[in-house]
């Protein structure tokens, strides 16, 4: 029998206290209620609508909804997603010279929300957790500084980088092997206002933890990564950067349930489906 705390309540997944010294932090949530798609702010389990850009200051409606009430999506319908690989020293034991090793794209349709199901496709065969800070942009960064890039970065955001080792492997690409279809869980919440240079990341199979390490030890800060990535492809509001994982990753089967937990960012938990029948070619 899996451990209780494997089946969080959806409110409990979104209990997103800040860290001590934290100030104004919000936390805001896209929703589908009613065949229509909003964005919101979250105060314990009730929704407060929001209307105009929620990147560029958004009003409140005065319209609310209970969190019971709604579908959750993914925080944001990027246009693209820009990940880091090779970001932890205790993942890969050398730090390697510049960002830029370790960039690569996941396909927009890898993102799926909290609850979703992680899918196993039929000939995968090793498919592994990657829990990571996940960085919202809020405004069009193209070839951006360093020091300019934190303006950039309008939230934080609990994700998974779901990766099939064989695949990522043997691959001439990375393609599948991260970008299929349900390998980018993201949320169930964004939350701005807190120090993501120095927040805990815990990843845990099954109610265990597999994953816990300080952003504060990423290699790459979250301006560098920004900064990097914007002088060859142009972020714009909504895109997500996936900012890599730490310590060592394993296989998780189907059943399994893994949750994402980023300190003041709730937890993110998702389910691996069953694996998925064959096809014929």
């Amino acid at each position: 029998m899996r451990p209780s705390r494997v089946f969080l309540t959806l409110a409990t997944a979104l209990a997103v206290s800040a860290p001590a010294a934290a100030q104004d932090v919000t936390a805001y949530v896209r929703y589908e209620r009613g065949g229509t798609v909003s964005y919101g702010v979250l105060e314990g389990t009730t929704i407060h609508e929001l209307r105009g850009s929620v990147f560029d200051s958004p009003q409140r409606t005065g319209r609310t909804a209970a969190l019971s009430d709604v579908t959750l999506l993914a925080p944001t319908a990027p246009t693209k997603v820009v990940a880091a690989g090779y970001n932890y020293r205790s993942h890969i034991g050398e730090q390697p010279e510049a960002p830029y090793v370790g960039l690569f794209d996941k396909h927009t349709t890898s993102i799926v929300p909290h609850g979703s199901e992680i899918t196993y496709y039929a000939d995968a065969t090793n498919l592994h957790f990657e829990g990571e800070m996940v960085l919202i942009i809020g405004k069009t960064a193209r070839n951006v500084s360093v020091a300019e890039a934190p303006s950039h970065i309008f939230a934080v955001a609990p994700g998974n980088d779901v990766t099939e080792r064989e695949w990522q492997a043997n691959d001439l690409q990375w393609f599948r092997a991260k970008g299929a279809d349900t390998f980018g869980p993201v949320g169930p919440v964004m939350v701005r206002g807190l120090d993501y240079n120095d927040l805990l990341l815990e990843t845990r199979l099954n109610g265990r933890v597999v994953q816990s390490q300080r952003t504060s030890d990423l290699l790459f800060d979250a301006a560098t990564i920004v900064s990097w990535a914007s002088r060859y492809v142009t972020l714009e509001p909504g895109d997500m950067v996936f900012t890599g994982t730490p310590g060592t990753t394993s296989a998780m089967q189907p059943g399994d349930v893994v949750e994402v937990e980023l300190e003041g960012a709730g937890v993110l938990r998702n389910t691996i489906g069953p694996k998925q029948p064959a096809v014929g070619h």
